[in-house]
């Protein structure tokens, strides 16, 4: 009997100190599985971290900007044609307008023969030019004028422009191309002629393409409703878009506007017309002669 409670407790002793390491073990891959899930942890906060800092280095930084509040004008004291078109030029006044970031009109904007005139050759200095406003704020309308360029000029209609202290007004607003299509080089860049007349500049390229040679009269029409953009050259729907959704946001990054090229044009471009989604009509002083007419304007529910 003694023989046999000696070997029971040789055999038991042997179990015990078996599951001891086998405890100490299981301890010892548990302590191990636990802090291998610390530094998996840890790891990934650390990556994510470091992720996050690259994404904020590749996106350029928006500078600061100030958007001026300078006098608008009642747009009710205007007359209106029989169409129900706000008439804002009518060939003989420049009420209403004014240069851009600027409370009066610059010297070299006249009146020629019934039309505003950019006079690239007036006798003034350069402050006296730049782009020209009109002074108040449409949302949904459709702008109508008629213009003629000097050969190999170069110039442009916004809407929807803010006056952005410092920067041009090209920096916050759609533009529709005025141009020499046969005599500017910038008909032959740009993609698929996206930069010829009556296009939106450097995003889509009116077709067809009508329009008359320098010299002659070209009759536009700018259609805003809703967001929705149509632009009319001599009569015939050339282009067409939607503001404010993904699509104007991929035009906006396949463009000289890019979030990459230009990060604040972009910023402003896509929510063009800030929140009211309305702004000013305004002209381009490329540098280059060109002649405007007949500029109405009918305001939309």
């Amino acid at each position: 009997m003694k023989w046999v409670a000696e070997r029971n407790i040789k055999k038991y002793s042997s179990l015990y100190t078996q599951m001891l390491k086998f405890n100490f073990k299981t301890n010892l891959k548990l302590k191990r599985m636990k802090l291998l899930k610390t530094v998996l942890a840890v790891s990934v906060i650390a990556f994510s971290a470091h992720l996050n800092t690259a994404v904020a280095q590749a996106k350029k930084e928006v500078p600061a900007y100030k958007i001026l509040d300078l006098p608008r004008v009642d747009i009710k004291k205007f007359k209106k044609n029989k169409a129900g078109a706000y008439v804002i030029f009518d060939g003989t006044s420049m009420e209403g307008w004014r240069g851009y970031d600027k409370t009066v009109v610059p010297k070299r904007w006249v009146i020629n023969e019934g039309a505003i005139k950019f006079d690239s050759q007036a006798n003034v200095g350069k402050e006296e030019g730049g782009d020209l406003v009109f002074a108040h704020d449409f949302k949904n309308f459709e702008l109508e004028m008629e213009w003629k360029v000097a050969k190999g000029a170069n110039s442009g209609i916004f809407f929807l422009a803010k006056e952005v202290e410092g920067q041009p007004i090209y920096i916050s607003s759609p533009e529709c191309q005025v141009l020499d299509n046969e005599n500017h080089p910038d008909a032959k860049m740009g993609v698929d002629g996206n930069r010829k007349s009556t296009s939106l500049y450097d995003m889509i390229p009116a077709k067809p393409q009508n329009g008359k040679p320098y010299g002659e009269w070209n009759k536009v029409k700018i259609r805003v409703n809703n967001g929705k953009v149509e632009h009319f050259q001599n009569g015939v729907k050339v282009v067409e878009y939607t503001l404010w959704d993904k699509s104007w946001i991929d035009l906006l990054q396949k463009s000289k506007f890019s979030e990459e090229k230009w990060p604040l044009a972009f910023e402003l471009l896509s929510h063009v017309g800030g929140d009211s989604k309305s702004g000013l009509i305004g002209l381009q002083d490329h540098g280059n002669d060109v002649w405007f007419k007949n500029i109405t304007v009918k305001v939309l529910k």
